[in-house]
């Protein structure tokens, strides 16, 4: 079976949920963003005007099955497996009410995948 990515939508709602999670500093940046940085250029966001969310979340579906990959970089002073959970759980919870078909039968468990890229 081929793997489908996520809607716009759910994305967006996995990386809410992933940076109010405490002791998330931000997703991890792109490509784009990381030249931005180093050029100093100012901030482009995306045409809806909200931020981008698509560096560092990745949401597919595969048999039916959810699977949400997320890439943080963590503040210091919290225990990286703490805040991971905390991530793992928000993000799982975010797929559910995200991905559900109101009359459908529940999503189930999604996967969810988090690597930690960095402290500051």
């Amino acid at each position: 079976m081929t793997e489908q990515p996520g809607s716009g939508e759910l994305t967006e709602a996995v990386g809410r949920a992933v940076l109010a999670t405490p002791g998330v500093a931000f997703l991890r940046p792109g490509l784009a963003q990381l030249v931005r940085a180093s050029r100093t250029l100012a901030r482009v966001r995306p045409a809806s005007g909200g931020p981008s969310y698509a560096s560092g979340v990745r949401v597919t579906r595969d048999a039916g099955a959810w699977h949400a990959e997320v890439h943080v970089v963590l503040r210091r002073g919290h225990r990286a497996v703490d805040v991971t959970r905390e991530v793992r759980a928000a993000v799982a919870d975010a797929v559910r009410r995200t991905a559900a078909t109101p009359g459908a039968p529940g999503v189930g468990e999604p996967r969810v995948t988090v690597t930690v890229t960095g402290l500051v």
